[in-house]
């Protein structure tokens, strides 16, 4: 019988950003991306669900230590994109645009490789309470 749970790590941070496609001018720019195309950049105050999914082990009860999960977020999301400019700052986003759907995707791909393949991965990442993305998508 599946007994799998999830269980969640909210985290937020703080970032600057510039959409923007440099294969286009201006004009385009702004037509597309409208106010998050400022050259002075822009900033978001993030929040992130970190979702895990697995069976609990019969040693622990736990899905994933809560602690561990809680520091890896801390050591290699946190420390990376908090109080950044992810254009400038952030070099996975030296030739990638910054969107939350990408941001969301960056993130997973640091988590993925640091948690056990068994373990189910997803990330909600809320760039405005009424505008997320989650990665991968349900």
């Amino acid at each position: 019988m599946n007994k799998k749970v999830s269980v969640y790590r909210k985290e937020h941070f703080n970032a600057a950003h510039r959409l923007h496609n440099p294969a286009w001018g201006e004009e385009k720019n702004y037509a597309v991306f409208g106010k998050c195309n400022n050259p002075n950049y822009h900033g978001h105050n993030y929040e992130m669900d970190v979702k895990i999914t697995g069976e609990p082990g019969a040693d622990t009860g736990y899905v994933i230590d809560l602690k561990f999960l809680s520091e890896l977020v801390k050591e290699n999301i946190l420390e990376k994109l908090d109080h950044k400019n992810l254009n400038l700052d952030v070099p996975e986003f030296a030739h990638l645009n910054p969107t939350v759907e990408n941001i969301a995707i960056v993130i997973y791909d640091i988590l993925r490789s640091k948690i056990d393949e068994k373990l189910d991965l997803q990330i909600r990442l809320y760039e405005t309470p009424k505008n997320f993305a989650e990665y991968p998508a349900s």
